[in-house]
């Protein structure tokens, strides 16, 4: 149970931190004060990356059903443990939202996911979607290669911690940056309203996303035919 545990404590700081930083400190509360796109990017760039090493050792840092389901596919982890992250991942997401709802005082805009959340006019329901599966699916290769055999040892979240600071910095004004079903479920159940109906996109569109980045992941890793001739050719000794 200890790796399901961490798993529900890392998804509780990521979402905490996370939403947290767009509600508490993004610029509709504090005005000028207020940290902005680059500063909410970072927060939750930053919560993964620090929550890689902590729990890291331990389950893996999924803190994602997306990035669970990728590993699954990938053959990665069993289904039994998949369905146990999944489960305890999506608890510590209602539990860091929760604690935000408590702190802010309500259950409305607690950083729900949603098309054009800025209401800028320029997005649709169509973009949203492609913008969640090529994120999710970057966000997924970047996660296999960093935590590659053949990767630097030790720089994995700062690799995985960064990338998903890119993403949200790309992302934000499409769909406020999911990536993360559980991200997004917490938040829109308590929320209710267009971010609930328009959750089915922040469910799908990242599971999406992470099966195309572990099924490309799984012919990078395949050997080629020259590497299967090299194993199979015997050495010659004199």
């Amino acid at each position: 149970m200890k790796k399901y545990f961490a798993e529900m404590i890392g998804t509780m700081v990521l979402v905490l931190m996370g939403c947290g930083s767009a509600v508490l400190a993004g610029p509709g509360t504090l005005g000028i004060f207020g940290i902005g796109l680059l500063g909410i990017s970072l927060a939750f760039g930053l919560s993964v990356l620090v929550m890689a090493y902590a729990i890291g050792p331990i389950s893996g840092c999924h803190v994602n059903p997306a990035v669970t389901f990728g590993m699954w596919v990938a053959r990665k982890i069993s289904g039994k443990d998949a369905i146990f992250y999944v489960l305890f991942q999506i608890i510590g997401a209602f539990i860091g939202v929760g604690i935000l709802a408590f702190i802010f005082g309500t259950t409305k805009g607690l950083a729900c996911n949603q098309i054009d959340p800025l209401e800028l006019g320029m997005f649709n329901v169509g973009q949203g979607v492609v913008m969640e599966i090529v994120m999710t699916f970057i966000f997924l290769m970047v996660i296999f290669g960093a935590t590659s055999s053949k990767a630097p040892a030790g720089f994995g979240g700062l690799a995985i911690g960064l990338s998903l600071t890119l993403i949200h910095l790309a992302t934000i004004p499409v769909t406020n940056c999911s990536v993360n079903p559980a991200r997004s479920l917490a938040p829109a159940v308590l929320n209710g309203g267009l971010p609930l109906e328009q959750l089915w996109i922040f469910i799908l569109a990242p599971l999406v996303g992470a099966g195309i980045a572990a099924l490309c992941w799984l012919c990078f890793e395949k050997p080629c035919k020259c590497e299967k001739e090299a194993c199979e050719t015997p050495e010659v000794t004199e």
